[in-house]
């Protein structure tokens, strides 16, 4: 029986080849889409996983708020491991991760290389976590001090012929000492957690603090088995009062219960380790974390591009209703049941999806590169082949069959016999409202596509272009320019003699952000304050281009400056001042104090991504620091050659890497601008998939239409007069579908901004534009098949029958 309904399936496919290339094509490119967004979704949920104790693993974070000020960091202090092996029955271990240096410089022979995240770990991390030493003892491999574990790509780099175990390495700007005790795998694609290089936590001097206010590393536990994560929580205000109120009344001469009184927080919550990509809102991650509501957008999309495929198919099927009515009819008279007419046509259609999903899995292969590229992802050709995938597959089959055929297998087989074979069931009679719907659906959520599209490249745009309050443009930054030791100044004279190369500044910041945030208070009052806070030398300004609004910045004609201070205009307020120019503010470091001036204010910049108000900032003096930001004019390719080439000067063999402010700042919103070109892609997908199928309607409809086309060809109708005619039902269908699609595209896309501080405000001429150009496009569609019905001649389409 299943054999005979394919079959008849396949011979109803090739008589109506046209219907079914529309079909197969809709539905193989619906398909398409559907897979690779489920490629995406997945290997978003698959975050971390890997590790085999996955499930029980939770990252430490801080809540505090000072003043006005309040962060929530996945950064915690250096004791907090400890105190939850020794102080928490629940845990099973704990482990840490810190930043050794954003750029690592280092040697071997002769050779030298600048390296990205590199990080400190505890001995204890590849027990704790589930990443692959291929060479050395896990439990040992980072037990001793100036040891180092490197990834595969490492190794394979500096010793491309020969063991990489035991080998010795100078690492640092102090030319340290590092002997190579493992050789791991890279971390996996799907890992919050990326690295190059380990170095065991014993060498790191901060790693041995016993500071519980000094935040500055990742901490991580693992729950042991039955355990409740409740009792963890709960007993976190115990450590706090233990550990950080001594420390708060010590370094900032108030308690804990002053601080609280006060209306200021100090507390950790925890994060399991598979939400930290999507569903942390802890700022401050290892690596720039995912957002789940790109995932649920992602995964609507793809629902409703198969959608519109299926409707695709259901509307061509019952707009032929009346040649299968009679065959439905026939098959009723010699003895066909309607559960057997129904698998008949439900078997057709799977017969359509099962088509649709081979070729489907052959573009998948063939588009993956260009799918990693567009969402950022490294998405591998295996992940085609695996069982998971294969079951999408076999799914989409069924479940797209079934969808798409429901409606003609029940509705087709619901007419009467003798009625259909007396010729009173006439075409489309009643599925002419089911086939006016389904269009309005389709062209709903193309229509809510295109509007949502066109808002977030309209946010992105703005983001690009908002004067930021410096000029990010001709910026080009080199880091740890420590490795010039004593020929820092005389790098920065030079510098500033070459042509093209307008100003130069020695800085502590790596822009985006700020590396410091620190307690403030004023000399008239003990409340404290958070701020954040970095060094720059005399020339800043000049780099950076921020605005003064009073007062002055650094100079040299002012030895007093070493004691001064820069606040911007959210600082100012943050104290309470108007006119902040004079005031004392009081700076807590260690056991000490320093009174600083405030000398100048400038006008707020955008230091972070526009996701966030700008926060106090403060700068303070320096003549050297770590990194050097060079303004320059004319061509960026001639402005790192005359920088490139004075560094190998005063450098020597030391490796030149540099990155420009502007790329920096963009990347902020790396994650918004391939959403935006997944949303356009796959917004033209669902456009043209409406579009085969309203093209395949219209034309069904001239055809049935053919003999009043050519009576009122013969009456003296015009061919323009016609076109409008067939066309114009359509257009309204896509008018009435606008309506609700504006409304729903404004109330997701207003949610969506409402994550920017800085945001658009929703122009109605994006809905206009949208309505317009779905409009015309359905228009186009139609018309055309119209005007080739209209210019038949009358004899012909008098002939027609």
């Amino acid at each position: 029986m299943l054999k005979n309904y394919f079959k008849v399936g396949f011979r109803n496919l090739m008589r109506h080849k046209f219907f079914s290339f529309v079909n197969i094509l809709g539905m193989t490119i619906g398909i398409t889409a559907c897979m690779l967004i489920v490629l995406f979704v997945s290997h978003e949920l698959s975050y971390d996983t890997f590790h085999e104790k996955s499930e029980r693993i939770y990252q430490v974070n801080l809540h505090g708020k000072i003043g006005e000020q309040e962060v929530y960091t996945s950064t915690t202090c250096a004791p907090m491991a400890a105190a939850l092996r020794a102080e928490f029955p629940e845990v099973e271990d704990a482990t840490r991760i810190s930043y050794y240096s954003n750029q690592a410089f280092i040697k071997f022979d002769d050779q030298a290389f600048v390296e990205e995240k590199v990080f400190y770990a505890d001995s204890n991390f590849f027990e704790f976590f589930s990443f692959k030493l291929l060479e050395g003892d896990p439990a040992n491999a980072l037990r001793e001090p100036n040891s180092i574990v490197l990834t595969t790509t490492l190794a394979n780099k500096y010793f491309p012929e020969k063991s990489a175990l035991g080998q010795l390495l100078t690492v640092g700007n102090e030319n340290k000492t590092f002997k190579i005790t493992g050789v791991v795998e890279p971390a996996p694609e799907n890992s919050h957690f990326m690295y190059n290089a380990l170095i065991s936590a014993s060498s790191s001097e901060n790693l041995q603090s016993t500071m519980w206010l000094n935040n500055s590393l990742w901490n991580y536990f693992t729950l042991k088995p039955n355990a409740s994560i409740d009792n963890v929580k709960s007993k976190f205000e115990d450590l706090v009062v233990k550990y950080i109120g001594p420390e708060i009344e010590r370094f900032m001469g108030s308690t804990l219960e002053q601080m609280k009184d006060g209306g200021g927080a100090y507390g950790y919550f925890v994060t399991p380790l598979e939400d930290i990509h999507l569903s942390s809102n802890a700022q401050d991650g290892i690596e720039p974390a995912g957002n789940i509501m790109y995932v649920y957008f992602f995964g609507a999309i793809g629902i409703f591009i198969i959608l519109i495929a299926c409707i695709n198919f259901m509307n061509l099927s019952t707009a032929k209703s009346a040649g299968r009515a009679k065959e439905v009819g026939l098959r009723k008279t010699v003895g066909s049941d309607r559960s057997q007419l129904i698998g008949q046509f439900l078997a057709e259609s799977t017969l359509f999806s099962l088509i649709s999903v081979v070729l489907a899995i052959g573009l998948c292969y063939a588009l993956l590169p260009a799918f990693n590229l567009l969402s950022g992802k490294a998405l591998e050709i295996e992940s085609l082949f695996n069982l998971q995938f294969f079951s999408v597959a076999i799914a989409l089959v069924v479940v797209v069959g079934i969808v798409a055929g429901s409606y003609p297998a029940f509705y087709l087989t619901s007419f009467n016999t003798v009625e259909v074979l007396k010729g009173k069931v006439r075409s489309g009679a009643k599925s002419k409202g089911v086939r006016s719907t389904l269009v309005v659906f389709q062209f709903a959520i193309s229509i809510f596509l295109i509007i949502f599209t066109l808002i977030v490249v309209d946010q992105l745009k703005f983001m690009q272009e908002k004067d930021l309050g410096i000029d990010k443009h001709n910026v080009m930054i080199l880091q740890n320019t420590n490795r010039l030791g004593e020929n820092r100044q005389v790098f920065k004279n030079t510098l500033l003699q070459q042509t093209g190369i307008v100003a130069a500044s020695y800085t502590n910041n790596s822009f985006p952000g700020v590396n410091n945030t620190t307690v403030f208070k004023t000399s008239q009052s003990e409340q404290d304050h958070i701020m954040g806070l970095y060094y720059a030398d005399y020339d800043h300004q000049d780099v950076m281009k921020f605005e003064m609004k009073e007062g002055r910045y650094f100079s040299e004609d002012f030895p007093s400056d070493t004691t001064a201070i820069l606040l911007n205009e959210a600082a100012a307020a943050e104290f309470g001042w108007a006119n902040a120019v004079g005031e004392e503010i009081i700076f807590t470091f260690g056991d000490g104090q320093e009174r600083l001036k405030v000398i100048g204010v400038y006008k707020d910049f955008n230091f972070e991504s526009l996701k966030d108000k700008v926060r106090p900032l403060s700068i303070r003096l320096t003549k050297n620091s770590g990194n050097i930001m060079i303004r320059y004019e004319g061509s960026p390719a001639t402005a790192i050659a005359s920088v490139e080439k004075i560094w190998k000067e005063q450098s020597g063999n030391e490796p030149f890497e540099y990155t420009f402010l502007d790329e920096n700042f963009d990347d902020l919103f790396r994650a918004e601008q391939r959403m935006s070109s997944v949303f356009s892609v796959f917004s033209g997908l669902a456009i043209f998939i409406a579009c085969l199928g309203l093209f395949a309607l219209a034309a069904f409809t001239a055809e049935q239409r053919t003999k009043e086309i050519g009576i009122r060809k013969a009456m003296g109708a015009t061919v323009t007069g016609l076109t409008l005619l067939l066309s114009k039902e359509f257009s309204r269908l896509v008018f009435i579908a606008f309506i609700p699609a504006a409304g729903l595209a404004w109330y997701v896309a207003n949610n969506w901004l409402d994550g920017f501080a800085y945001r658009i405000e929703i122009s109605p001429l994006i809905f206009i534009v949208s309505g317009l150009l779905a409009i015309g496009i359905a228009w186009l569609t139609v018309s055309f098949q119209s005007f080739m019905a209209a210019n038949v001649s009358p004899t012909k389409s008098l002939k027609y029958e």
